[in-house]
């Protein structure tokens, strides 16, 4: 039942976000957001239907029901997807938990062969599985925390560093929270997942505020404005790639615009990390960096 309830928490927080159509006669509220019968119009169902899909009772939709609903919430493709995660784990089977995330041999070989550009590889939970050394300058040295504390949303929800980092921190964090947001939907039932969300609750006022809203992003590529201590201000695109051969594993590559002053400061950062490559430890461990 406990996904089942994730399942009806997701379409009332995303119920709560709309607002009733411009012109028509509603009657006062005193809640934000349309009400269930108003959504059950749009979704051309019944309003005892759709709430007990916000119950998470009888969670049997169709597919056809699922996509009227999707429209009728204005749901965007990762909403939608999040969505489906959620109803394929409403059964209350117990789930195995995820085998150890390994990172292959030919991936950690062509992060040192991109040398020239930050790259990491991001695994569940947003774990940070492996770097080269210039996205260690770039970001943070994730090899020297420990292991637990080797995940992209804890560090930039909770490491002060990362603050000062990213010039638009609320923006890049709130993406970080709705990308953990979209894994957890994938695999319920991971205690680590858990765990971490746990930690965050307790340690974040904003990861709280983020996480009730059940907000989901997958970003495929994206525009990072950085303020870093070595190389001054500088922006980055990112391309975030999935592994088909590793699907709960991803490669995020960051890289400059020929000839602005960002990609003369990453060519500054790229000697650091030449100068530094004798004395930073290898990235061999099978479940994230040693």
């Amino acid at each position: 039942m406990g996904q089942s309830r994730e399942f009806g928490r997701f379409l009332s927080a995303m119920r709560a976000r709309l607002h009733p159509e411009p012109g028509r006669d509603y009657t006062p509220r005193r809640v934000p957001g349309l009400r269930r019968e108003e959504v059950a119009r749009l979704a051309d169902v019944s309003t005892d239907y759709y709430t007990r899909l916000e119950q998470g009772r009888n969670i049997h939709p169709s597919r056809s029901v699922l996509a009227s609903v999707a429209r009728a919430l204005q749901l965007n493709d990762a909403e939608s997807a999040h969505m489906l995660d959620l109803l394929d784990h409403c059964g209350g089977q117990a789930l195995d938990p995820p085998s150890t995330q390994r990172v292959r041999a030919s991936m950690r070989q062509l992060l040192d062969a991109v040398g020239e550009v930050p790259a990491v590889v991001l695994g569940r939970r947003t774990d940070v599985l492996a770097a080269n050394r210039l996205a260690r300058l770039l970001l943070a040295d994730f090899p020297a925390l420990a292991r637990e504390q080797r995940n992209y949303t804890r560090w930039i929800m909770l490491d002060p560093g990362a603050r000062v980092l990213f010039r638009d921190w609320h923006g890049a964090a709130a993406d970080a929270v709705a990308a953990l947001r979209a894994d957890v939907g994938r695999h319920p039932g991971d205690p680590q997942a858990a765990a971490l969300v746990g930690e965050l609750a307790v340690n974040s006022e904003d990861f709280r505020q983020w996480w009730a809203r059940h907000t989901v992003a997958r970003r495929s590529s994206g525009t990072l404005k950085l303020r870093h201590s070595l190389v001054g201000e500088l922006e980055v695109d990112f391309e975030h790639l999935l592994l088909p051969d590793d699907p709960d594993q991803s490669l995020r590559i960051y890289s400059a615009r020929n000839g602005s002053p960002s990609l003369d400061a990453l060519k500054l950062l790229s000697t650091w990390a030449a100068e530094d490559h004798a004395s930073t430890p290898a990235i061999n461990s099978p479940e994230g960096i040693n």
